[in-house]
């Protein structure tokens, strides 16, 4: 395999400057995609419209499964073997007050560009990269836009079209707008939900002193920061929104708390749920309101070492293209992956941030760096492809 990945990263100048002529074409799409909105279980007309792009690329039948999924496959020249390249087609906010994108000299800004319509239109723009290019990989090559995959939907597009393939692919790539750089083999196990507190029924109203739910909300706040987490194995707890109320002046009825626990260890998952199981269950006896505990996310920890011949070789692959690789746990989808024992990578296209008004749902991304990041991706792909090549010989 030396050589032949010595092959690939001689191409990556010329790969990069094709990428840079299909700038236009790029933010064209993340433009359109990002102005389609799509919110988990609703991204129908986000992915009829990539599958749109995927026919107007020559991709044969672009298609989709039964639980929204859009695919187009560029067949191999053996094809005997598949990799897939998934993009998450949904977006983490209901119903954005303003969906619009914008262009700007250097940058792109909209709700969530960064995740993912910088990624998806990755996938929309890479056949015609390769197709220029005159790169027909020996694998099968599967685009996915994946439906159902934030908060509540619990990465089920992937699993589920993981769990239904007829054969199994040999490897998969998720593909991130931000950041840049990043070079994820191996994801941190994750707990999420919420804890709902509501008032009874028969609350009544015209008692003195009665103060809803906020302050018994807040008393779980506080329990929550004295559980006991670990630094060896890395265990975090994130709550990362609390909203109750409509007024001072108003008794606050429901107060509701997002969560998320991360953690290299199953075990310390399974005990951190219980102990929020008990804190739930205590505050509500103590309170009188209800307490409800919802955890709806549940995601195994995994990965592949950092020696692994596609980490390696994708290590290759950014160095010489001048990035320096980011390699840190994550939460990222590519957790579906191991759960089925495939190697997976998740990459970046380019820089980004959120914008500076704290509660803003908009971000931005950079432009200039997005010919890098699609040159990372073909080159990643060539590398996975000459990987397989490697182990079959």
């Amino acid at each position: 395999m030396a050589s032949n990945g010595q092959s690939v990263l001689a191409r990556l100048p010329a790969i990069r400057a094709a990428a840079a002529d299909l700038r236009e074409l790029l933010l064209a799409d993340i433009v359109m995609i990002g102005e389609i909105p799509s919110p988990t279980f609703s991204e129908a007309d986000r992915v009829s419209f990539i599958l749109e792009r995927f026919a107007d690329c020559g991709l044969q039948n672009p298609s989709s499964d039964e639980v929204g999924n859009g695919f187009g496959l560029i067949p191999g020249s053996v094809g005997d073997h598949t990799i897939v390249v998934a993009a998450n087609a949904d977006t983490i906010v209901e119903d954005p007050e303003d969906q619009t994108v914008e262009i700007e000299a250097d940058r792109i800004e909209g709700p969530f560009v960064g995740d993912n319509s910088v990624g998806l239109a990755a996938l929309t723009v890479l056949p015609t990269l390769l197709e220029r290019l005159g790169i027909t990989l020996r694998a099968n090559l599967l685009l996915m836009t994946a439906a159902r995959m934030l908060n509540r939907g619990n990465l089920e597009g992937l699993k589920f079209y993981l769990g239904n393939a007829s054969a199994p692919p040999v490897a998969g790539l998720y593909v991130e707008g931000v950041q840049l750089g990043r070079l994820n083999h191996a994801c941190l196990g994750t707990l999420r939900g919420e804890i709902i507190c509501r008032l009874p029924d028969d609350f009544e109203w015209a008692q003195h002193g009665k103060s809803g739910t906020i302050l018994p909300m807040s008393d779980i706040v506080l329990m929550l920061s004295q559980i006991p987490l670990p630094q060896r194995p890395r265990t975090h707890l994130v709550t990362g929104m609390i909203r109750g109320g409509i007024s001072c002046q108003n008794i606050a009825r429901e107060t509701r708390l997002g969560f998320e626990v991360r953690s290299e260890s199953s075990q310390i998952l399974d005990d951190v749920g219980a102990r929020l199981r008990e804190i739930t269950g205590l505050v509500a006896s103590r309170s009188g309101v209800s307490v409800r505990l919802d955890l709806f996310t549940r995601r195994e920890p995994g990965g592949i070492e950092d020696t692994h011949p596609l980490v390696r070789g994708t290590r290759s692959v950014l160095e010489a293209l001048d990035l320096k690789p980011m390699m840190y746990l994550t939460t990222s989808p590519m957790s579906a992956f191991f759960e089925r024992g495939i190697p997976a990578l998740t990459l970046g296209i380019t820089r980004g941030s959120r914008s500076p008004e704290i509660d803003e749902i908009r971000e931005y991304v950079d432009t200039a760096p997005m010919a890098t990041g699609l040159a990372q991706l073909a080159g990643t792909l060539m590398i996975m492809d000459e990987a397989r090549n490697h182990e079959n010989s």
